[in-house]
């Protein structure tokens, strides 16, 4: 049996309930084969999966809060710090009712391949609970956020552990948080990312992940002889990155057609009007029956509690595909129909949007299909931005952030592409990605012993 084989059947025994986990850990190694082959001695010798499989500690707690009525309630958080040789960890704090310690470790695992892909001084890791946001009052989200951090700030620092914001976690939540962390520690320091500008955040960071998923988007095209002028894009979800990938889009010349949220999904063929989106999310925290009622041209599909509430965008003719809303969301039966329409390429802006059949799927029908990885890895770019930013006591403007975030972007790409023809798979972008990011660790992790 092989190395990876054999971790493999470790990881599986050891993690058997915690499907995302083992989903994530299986893709990845996978492909990485002929990296592991290659050095199969030296990793195994040093129980390099072993140990990049493992989480380095995975943090568990109580969040007892009130609620508007007096009533108390509990919530579980969750930290898994998963691997810090390249520099402190870093990831999101994800809100929300499906929450648990599995995704948690698969966000984070991911997390590590991501951060090493900026290039920049980042570990992995991922935090967060199973609150949801969705329909508390100001006051109780304080209330929570104020009792998670009074629990977290034992094992967070700015040269230790910083999250960042994720899905249900804002700049409000952020701000309850990062207050309550000065107020026990008694320190101001960039120990969050995606802080508000008047309190060390840094310009761009909302539009950060959005925006770096089309810089790589189009960087992909460019490379095989396309442009994104005239292009149809179809997008999934309709939180922060769907709206700002829309826009940026459609500023790159291109038509995004689609987004969609829980209960439905929209198509307007007249092109997504990003400012009205915007209305509806960010400002009202709206449905998206609130964009069709306001948009003659658009066609609003809901969808029942049992079904996905996005699936429908991927019926449309495209020529490019984005899934934006949440894991495991673009099925086979959903690639089918994106390869039958003709849709050329798939960058994914969520994190694992796309289960392995699907992304198979696409890449053996000659879909350019880059994962999340390498293609939402903007977002924390720009946190690491940020954390730069702080510890400079310097603000730097959306010009100066934008342009470094393109950067890291195009350079994502150009090296993900490289990692692949090295070792004889060029056009596979996931294998690209994961043999990049795991070769910057590895190296790391072996220059620093046994730890």
């Amino acid at each position: 049996m092989s190395y990876v084989d054999e971790v493999l059947e470790l990881v599986k025994k050891k993690n058997a309930s915690e499907p995302e986990f083992l989903q994530a850990v299986t893709e990845v190694l996978n492909s990485l084969r002929p990296v592991v082959e290659a050095n199969e001695e030296l990793y195994k010798k040093n129980a390099i999966l072993e140990r990049i499989t493992e989480p380095d500690r995975q943090l568990m707690f109580r969040v007892p809060w009130v609620d508007d009525k007096g009533q108390v309630q509990v919530n579980r958080g969750f930290r898994v710090q998963f691997n810090n040789a390249i520099g402190p960890y870093k990831g999101g704090l994800r809100l929300h009712p499906s929450v648990n310690l599995g995704i948690i470790k698969f966000l984070g695992f991911e997390q590590i391949f991501k951060n090493s892909l900026t290039s920049l001084p980042i570990g992995g890791g991922k935090g967060g609970s199973d609150f949801d946001p969705k329909g508390k009052s100001d006051r109780e989200i304080m209330a929570f956020c104020q009792s998670f951090m009074t629990e977290l700030c034992k094992y967070i620092g700015a040269d230790v552990d910083v999250p960042a914001g994720d899905i249900g976690t804002g700049a409000r939540e952020i701000g309850f948080m990062f207050g309550q962390y000065k107020r026990i520690r008694g320190m101001f320091e960039g120990v969050l990312t995606g802080k508000g500008l008047t309190y060390g955040g840094s310009l761009a960071r909302t539009e950060a992940t959005g925006y770096g998923l089309l810089y790589l988007t189009e960087e992909l095209m460019k490379c095989h002889g396309e442009s994104m002028q005239g292009k149809t894009v179809v997008v999934s979800g309709a939180g922060n990155v769907a709206i700002y990938a829309a826009q940026k889009a459609q500023q790159m010349g291109a038509k995004v057609v689609t987004c969609s949220d829980s209960t439905g999904w929209i198509y307007d063929p007249e092109g997504i009007d990003v400012a009205l989106l915007k209305e509806v999310k960010e400002v009202k925290r709206a449905r998206l029956t609130e964009y069709a009622a306001a948009r003659k041209s658009a066609q609003y599909h809901e969808v029942s509690a049992a079904d996905r509430g996005g699936a429908g965008v991927w019926q449309i003719k495209c020529d490019i595909a984005l899934p934006c809303a949440t894991q495991n969301e673009l099925l086979i039966e959903d690639a089918k129909q994106l390869v039958a329409n003709g849709c050329k390429c798939v960058c994914e802006g969520a994190n694992m949007p796309t289960t392995i059949e699907a992304t198979e799927y696409l890449q053996n029908n000659g879909v350019w299909f880059v994962g999340g990885k390498a293609a939402n890895a903007g977002g924390v770019a720009t946190s690491a931005l940020e954390m730069s930013q702080n510890s400079e006591r310097l603000s730097w403007s959306f010009e100066e952030v934008d342009a470094k975030l393109k950067g890291i972007m195009v350079n994502i790409y150009h090296n993900i592409d490289d990692a692949a023809k090295r070792y004889g798979m060029e056009g596979n972008y996931v294998a690209g990605a994961n043999i990049a990011g795991f070769e910057k660790v590895v190296n790391a992790m072996l220059a620093q012993g046994v730890c």
